[in-house]
């Protein structure tokens, strides 16, 4: 290749021959030229993005290096983050306190003696032989997903705790543990006795409650309503299905005030004291029963008895 060069200052035109070694040396050169160039601009990007050349902070843009308006909207992308994060925190804590507060009237636990809304007292030395230190953003983040995990968790737990004691409480609720009669005394207790009729020792399966007639009966535990009809041996009769298989019968009544099918409340009034069928007056025979085996119903009256009393001494 050859190149002529013409110029006025020149008296007579000049030319270049270029062979092709020129021309392959010449490539060669602008490529490892352009290399060393990118690898220095490279190196340069990386110093000054640590802040390691002071001299070539002057030439860097202002947004680039040391902008205010750049470390704002990094402080404020940052700051928005956290509240995101510390929204998400504030809505568990009182999905929390609400469910803490639940458990805790399942549980009996007064209100007094442990306020969810109230910070538990906290306190220590200070520690003169460790110097204190300021948290660093990372640590921070982090310290603040492993208290959301942690909460989530007591979330968890607490919604298995109220489970089981709602649980507890509907088990209990099933029990005939409250007295069918407002009545001081029973007249003939469960098991062996002498009948009244043939005067031949037979078993008696419940407790008599003696009271005037039309006295209020009350459901010894909610229930369904299994019979409501009248027998040849227990007159105007009442049997209701606690659940779990057991069983409570009302017997001799005056008056019957729930039908079968009915679903009545621990306390409900359905039926009245009278003396039919097989009686010699007024009174209430009652019975429970537990998978078709009568018990002594004295026994569950009795444990509803202690839970009242229990109940009314933690409210003192």
């Amino acid at each position: 290749m050859q190149i002529i060069i013409m110029h006025s200052r020149f008296t007579k035109a000049k030319s270049i021959t270029l062979s092709s070694n020129h021309l392959i040396f010449g490539i060669l050169g602008f490529l490892m030229l352009t290399m060393i160039c990118s690898a220095v601009m490279a190196a340069l990007t990386l110093r000054l993005a640590s802040g390691d050349i002071p001299f070539l902070r002057d030439f860097v843009p202002v947004a680039v290096a040391n902008d205010p308006n750049a470390k704002d909207r990094y402080v404020k992308e940052n700051i928005a983050a956290m509240a995101v994060k510390l929204g998400e925190m504030q809505a568990q804590l009182i999905r929390l306190d609400a469910l803490g507060e639940r458990v805790q009237g399942l549980a009996g636990v007064k209100p007094e003696e442990f306020n969810f809304r109230e910070l538990p007292g906290r306190g220590g030395a200070e520690m003169s032989s460790v110097p204190p230190r300021e948290l660093t953003m990372t640590e921070f983040q982090a310290a603040m997903d492993a208290m959301a995990k942690d909460v989530e968790l007591r979330s968890d737990y607490m919604n298995v705790v109220e489970t089981k004691l709602m649980g507890f409480k509907v088990q209990s609720k099933l029990l005939p543990t409250i007295s069918p009669v407002n009545a001081s005394y029973n007249a003939s207790t469960f098991g062996w006795r002498l009948d009244p009729f043939s005067g031949r020792s037979a078993f008696h399966e419940g407790i008599d409650f003696p009271a005037p007639t039309g006295t209020t009966i009350v459901a010894a535990a909610g229930g369904v309503v299994i019979a409501a009809e009248f027998h040849p041996q227990f007159g105007n009769m009442i049997e209701i299905d606690h659940g779990g298989e057991i069983m409570t019968r009302y017997a001799h009544t005056s008056k019957v005030y729930v039908k079968v099918g009915d679903i009545v409340k621990r306390g409900q009034h359905i039926a009245d004291i009278g003396s039919t069928g097989r009686s010699t007056g007024a009174h209430l025979h009652f019975e429970v029963h537990v998978k078709g085996v009568p018990q002594n119903p004295s026994k569950f009256l009795n444990a509803g008895a202690n839970q009242a009393d229990m109940a009314a001494i933690s409210q003192k």
